[in-house]
């Protein structure tokens, strides 16, 4: 056998990987003019995603900003990064390095003198939504939309029916949607599923899609979805005796009554993301063999080991009461939990921390995180997880 050794001198040189990115290479064209950048951006989708490599771009063709910075929220990374102008051109840039898969909301805060503005990035179509405004989205290499949360027309549609119901507990209406599957019937007997911020998750989480293509493809068993809003929520939602009642005294036997139920606990779940995953632990607490599942989105968590600094504000405050109790003296409220959080959102050390926790209470935990942060996008992609585990589709659920 013999081996044959390259001569150096035949050698290719190597090019730095930075120097291969896209803007790297207009960078550095001999001649650069506005032209130039037409061009660029014309062939560019912004972000520029090159592997691992996100540019994110900005062009100021007024000639009057000062600075620009990429404004995120990545947890334990800088979340105001400052973007740098190509000399001689209106382009701003700066490259920011994702793991493979993450998806990432930012905004841009761009400086024109003494007045600082907020924008979603001109250059970039993609946009997410939520009920405090909008921002734009980096999909990272390696992130795809999920096919199930975009229209079906092969998938039957369910109905959504909008209802209130008048609370004695909540001392108010409070408006509601119930989805009912697409070969729902009088004669069949449903699970059911209370969703907190519901019309959020509708509006947001693309949750009627969702519910049609899940169940379509028999990923999910037929289910009553009641979608609740809330009136005061970071009141009612944070460990609220009255918004436990309303949901176990006034909302489900009214369900129950009216609609052909399981009426037992296997058949029972509640979820929400947020104070909303809150107010359903909350709630399975107080009401113990009422729900048999709970599934909890990204849920605000927040507890203290040592001193009563929690610093999430006064909101919060009994959120940490209640945390710190349960978690001292844990105890089984479902027979099932499942948990979903963004690795890049600041809940995410607290949600990990009560997996064992839950379990240790003899409930059984089913725990996924992606890279993502706290977002309504990240929510509805982890939709299919939670419920095709809850209730199963339909030759897999149990009801008894």
């Amino acid at each position: 056998m013999s081996i044959t050794v390259p001569n150096p001198a035949d050698r290719t040189p190597r090019v730095p990987v930075r120097d291969k990115l896209a803007i790297n290479r207009l960078r550095h064209r001999p001649s650069l003019d506005e032209a130039a950048v037409d061009r660029f951006l014309a062939e560019h989708q912004v972000p520029v995603i090159e592997g691992p490599h996100c540019t994110f771009l900005y062009r100021d063709q007024a000639g009057d900003t000062d600075e620009v910075h990429v404004r995120h929220r990545i947890v334990g990374q800088p979340q105001r990064v400052p973007m740098r102008r190509i000399e001689g051109t209106s382009l701003w840039y700066v490259g920011i390095e994702l793991p493979e898969g993450s998806r990432v909301e930012y905004q841009l805060e761009v400086r024109r003198g003494e007045a600082v503005e907020q924008i979603n990035d001109p250059l970039n179509p993609n946009v997410a939504h939520s009920p405090v405004g909008s921002s734009s989205v980096c999909q990272a290499h390696g992130y795809v939309t999920p096919e199930w949360t975009r229209h079906d027309p092969d998938a039957r549609e369910g109905e959504l029916i909008d209802f209130t119901i008048p609370s004695k507990a909540l001392r108010r209406q409070v408006t509601c949607a119930a989805y009912l599957p697409a070969r729902y019937r009088h004669t069949a007997r449903y699970p059911v599923l209370i969703v907190h911020d519901g019309h959020d998750y509708l509006n947001f989480a693309s949750m009627k899609t969702v519910l049609d293509n899940l169940i379509h493809r028999l990923d999910l068993a037929e289910t009553v979805v009641v979608f609740s809003d809330p009136g005061d929520r970071l009141r009612e939602y944070a460990n609220s005796a009255a918004h436990a009642r309303h949901l176990a005294t006034e909302l489900l036997p009214h369900l129950e009554a009216e609609l052909p139920l399981i009426g037992t606990p296997p058949g029972r779940a509640l979820m929400g993301s947020s104070f909303g995953a809150v107010a359903s632990l909350t709630t399975a607490y107080r009401y113990p063999e009422t729900f048999g599942s709970l599934l909890l989105q990204s849920g605000s968590f927040v507890f203290t080991d040592i001193g009563t600094d929690h610093g999430g504000g006064p909101a919060f405050d009994p959120v940490v009461k209640f945390m710190n109790r349960y978690r001292a003296r844990p105890r089984r409220v479902a027979d099932r939990i499942f948990m979903s959080c963004g690795i890049y959102e600041p809940l995410i050390t607290p949600n990990r921390s009560m997996v064992p926790v839950f379990e240790q209470a003899g409930m059984t935990v089913r725990y996924v995180e992606a890279r993502d942060g706290h977002s309504w996008e990240d929510w509805r992609d982890r939709l299919r997880d939670g419920l095709s585990w809850v209730y199963p589709g339909p030759q897999k659920f149990v009801y008894e």
